[in-house]
């Protein structure tokens, strides 16, 4: 217990930095995950000292807002799934911890950005509703699902600013990269091409060289000095229909429907 006290320390320090050290948080979690298990704390059972449980709970919770800071989303699902039982089976005995809606927030963000809208709603429906309605960190989430399925992409766009955490803005830049996609689409089918400018905001960048990266990634062609895109047209897919054949068919039909007959 003495080497993951000094180990937990570590953590704090790495993490808590102006900014934080993400490189020796990550090099330090699995030691503590490790330590954490061999003290029968990470899938604790029976009778447990609740102050270390305290302590393995602030690791997870670390761990997962170090996978988010460190764009790592799978580290981010196993320290989410380790935690439930924290969060759950010991919700009534150990304090209220000021990370578990943040994290879980970001949670459900994270199933938006899968489009896993399903399991959102599943998962939303497991918390009290007055933590729905009235919780900053579940709110925001709830917010965002509401305006991608209206279609109100610029209210998705103007969430990044007010997002209650740092860490909510990397999943909010993802979705709106899948937005993007989907505008680019309809774009391509609507239009031949569009003035820069028009493009520029209708895909929610901030400057032209954004659209200009984006616009080759699709095969677009930018025309600088006329201040236009012209997007990369779709042939028509054309399908022979074997006039032959079904005219032969129709005859063999009619003559045997005359023989019934």
């Amino acid at each position: 217990m003495s080497d993951l006290k000094s180990l937990y320390l570590a953590l704090q320090r790495a993490f808590y930095a102006q900014p934080s050290d993400l490189k020796t948080a990550t090099e330090l979690l699995p030691q503590l995950k490790i330590g954490l298990i061999q003290a029968g704390l990470l899938l604790p059972q029976g009778d447990v000292n609740f102050q270390d449980l305290v302590v393995a709970r602030d690791i997870l919770e670390i761990g997962a807002l170090t996978s988010i800071r460190s764009r790592d989303i799978p580290s981010f699902d196993r320290y989410f799934s380790q935690l439930q039982t924290f969060y759950t089976d010991y919700a009534s005995n150990l304090p209220p911890s000021k990370r578990e809606y943040p994290i879980r927030g970001l949670n459900l963000i994270r199933l938006l950005t899968q489009n896993r809208i399903a399991d959102f709603h599943t998962t939303l429906e497991s918390l009290p509703a007055d933590v729905i309605s009235d919780n900053t960190f579940i709110r925001h989430p709830v917010n965002l699902e509401r305006w991608l399925m209206e279609g109100s992409y610029s209210k998705v766009w103007n969430a990044r600013e007010e997002a209650p955490a740092e860490e909510y803005k990397f999943f909010i830049d993802s979705l709106m990269g899948t937005i993007r996609n989907e505008i680019a689409s309809c774009e391509e089918t609507a239009y031949e091409s569009l003035p820069l400018k028009d493009a520029v905001n209708l895909l929610f960048f901030t400057n032209q060289s954004d659209l200009v990266t984006f616009a080759q990634q699709r095969g677009w062609e930018i025309d600088i000095t006329g201040g236009v895109v012209r997007f990369a047209q779709k042939g028509e897919e054309k399908m022979e229909i074997p006039k032959q054949k079904l005219i032969a068919a129709s005859l063999l039909y009619a003559r045997e429907l005359e023989q019934i007959v």
